[in-house]
């Protein structure tokens, strides 16, 4: 498997691929971070077109099983971020 990109790295290609110097791509890819992280910490979603879906889901009040001792705990309810991953990146992943 790949080392996966780092954010140089990201920034880098963004850059080459706007034709754009790495600041404004490094601008650009933190202010999609910023918005992306507003909204679903908001409980709504973003739609990224040919990627996917971000979305926060609640999870209810649960038992969880200690590894260590075998223990029964209650864990409060949370909330947890998910991805669905859109059809043609799948499509172009197994194509």
């Amino acid at each position: 498997m790949a080392k996966p990109m780092t954010k140089t790295q990201l920034v880098a290609a963004l850059a080459e691929e706007m034709g754009t110097d790495k600041k404004s791509a490094n601008g650009a890819l933190e202010a999609i971070t910023t918005l992306i992280t507003r909204e679903v910490s908001n409980g709504g979603a973003v739609t990224l077109p040919g990627v996917g879906k971000i979305y926060c889901r609640e999870r209810p009040e649960r038992m969880v099983r200690n590894p260590a001792t075998g223990e029964q705990i209650k864990k409060d309810a949370d909330r947890v971020v998910k991805m669905t991953i859109a059809k043609a990146l799948k499509d172009s992943v197994n194509g």
